[in-house]
């Protein structure tokens, strides 16, 4: 098994800042986002989340989110890839000869750090580790989680919860249809 790299972990933990089991999510307002931001040292300091900060980090977590989705089998939604696109064009990155990516000269540190985060999850999808971060294919849970089987199969974020769910409902609804019959 493999462990995560720091960017999947850093990745995962943005996206599941958004909880739909629990139905809450840890980036409603821009000042929770510079919380958010502070907390994983992506900004050195408290700062000021603008209003469009905020909207460019929720849209760059629902895109994040919605790939993970596809990694499971889920059908994408195009137009919020889209605005993910759209947030990501915001957020200028620098990468030299050597490989090495920074978030451009002259951004905003809020900006920066988003950047930080777009800068992690490139990195997931340049070496094609991003297939092992997946959303949990429960839709009730949908929380991100680093797949660490061999074969890159895990569907659910937990067998023993998600998975059971899943199959649970499956033969709940075989038993009703046989017992229909």
């Amino acid at each position: 098994m493999r462990d995560a790299p720091a960017s999947a972990r850093l990745v995962e933990d943005f996206a599941n800042t958004l909880d739909v089991y629990l139905d809450t999510d840890a980036l409603t307002t821009p000042a929770r986002l510079a919380d958010w931001l502070r907390e994983r040292g992506l900004l050195d300091r408290p700062r000021r989340v603008t209003a469009e900060d905020h909207a460019l980090g929720l849209a760059l977590r629902a895109g994040i989110r919605e790939r993970l989705g596809s990694h499971v089998g889920d059908e994408p939604d195009a137009a919020v890839l889209a605005a993910a696109d759209a947030a990501l064009g915001r957020l200028t990155v620098c990468v030299t000869v050597h490989g090495a990516a920074r978030p451009a000269d002259g951004l905003p540190p809020v900006r920066q750090a988003l950047a930080r985060l777009a800068i992690a999850w490139n990195e997931l999808v340049t070496t094609g580790e991003h297939v092992r971060l997946k959303r949990c294919a429960e839709h009730t849970c949908a929380e991100a989680f680093w797949d660490v089987s061999k074969n890159r199969s895990r569907r659910w974020c937990s067998m023993s919860v998600c998975g059971n769910r899943v199959k649970a409902r499956r033969h709940s609804a075989r038993q009703r249809g046989v017992g229909g019959a």
